[in-house]
């Protein structure tokens, strides 16, 4: 599999990732040479219904969510292994709409979501290699596979009103433990992921109560197939459960499962330029949660 179409899919994880509140990224174990840095810029458009918390007496609710996010991957040698670093900077656009105790409303939020950082480890069959050494190692091992560690970090950056209960930011720490695997075969490459979201308390919700969350598991498969001339398309299913809170000692009835699955393609214009579309759905399982439709274009370009 070629270098291009590796640098292509990077741009990838930048849309899908934040088209849903739990991440479903095809790739994200692929190797890429060290020293490569792929700068990328993608836009997501989700919409669809949204189901909260009967105590708080909202019906009919809808969202609209326009994400903006630029982002920076860099590959590098780690103890002999390839790793790389993300960063994602979002910005957003929500409107929601609903009835609350029976009155229409509408609430607009509009400025910079949570940020996010990405370290990965290749752990076994990959090691870190360079240029014309990473090819000629891909080459020789078509069938191959990858096993990879990650940690994921959302910081509590984005725009926060702490009497609001509908928010851009979350205003607490989110950590992702991840492990997965990626097996490659010829143009074929089969993906398995599981991580958990750890979250520290939210000391203003709702002016000065304390939110605990529980963790939220996520387990998620992809299945990839990318040509000689630079374009791959990957179908990705993902489930994640779990994250019932506690606000001021108080537990809340919003345990939550969620299914996704989404399809992504990849086309590389040149050496260093390609672009991405994908589509994405999150269907929720219970009665708190989204049911919500995400359409995605990204570009990336790679020095």
């Amino acid at each position: 599999m070629c270098t291009q179409r590796r640098l292509g899919a990077v741009a990838m994880l930048v849309v899908v990732g934040c088209a849903t509140a739990e991440d479903i990224e095809p790739r994200r174990w692929t190797p890429l040479p060290v020293g490569t840095t792929v700068a990328g810029v993608g836009v997501v458009q989700g919409q669809g219904d949204v189901g909260f918390d009967p105590v708080l007496k909202v019906e009919d609710a809808t969202v609209e969510v326009t994400t903006t996010v630029v982002s920076i991957v860099h590959a590098f040698d780690l103890l002999g292994r390839s790793a790389r670093v993300e960063v994602r900077l979002p910005q957003q656009h929500a409107r929601w709409e609903g009835l609350l105790n029976g009155e229409p409303r509408t609430v607009d939020r509009r400025g910079l979501a949570d940020p996010r950082l990405r370290l990965a480890v290749d752990l076994l069959g990959a090691p870190a290699l360079r240029g014309r050494e990473f090819a000629a190692y891909r080459a020789a091992h078509p069938v191959n596979t990858v096993v990879g560690a990650a940690v994921a970090v959302t910081l509590p950056l984005g725009e926060y009103l702490k009497d609001k209960l509908l928010n851009l930011g979350q205003n607490r720490f989110a950590i992702q433990p991840q492990l997965g695997v990626v097996h490659t075969r010829g143009p074929w490459s089969y993906e398995l992921t599981g991580s958990v979201s750890f979250f520290t308390d939210n000391n203003d919700f709702l002016v000065n109560q304390t939110r605990e969350q529980d963790p939220v598991l996520l387990v998620q498969a992809h299945a990839v197939y990318a040509d000689p001339r630079g374009r791959w398309l990957s179908l990705g299913a993902a489930y994640d459960w779990g994250g019932r809170s506690t606000v001021d000692g108080v537990v809340k009835g919003d345990y939550r499962e969620d299914l996704l699955y989404g399809i992504s393609a990849g086309l590389a214009i040149n050496r260093q330029l390609s672009v991405q579309v994908a589509y994405v759905a999150n269907r929720a399982q219970t009665e708190i949660g989204s049911d919500t439709d995400n359409l995605a274009l990204g570009f990336s370009i790679r020095f």
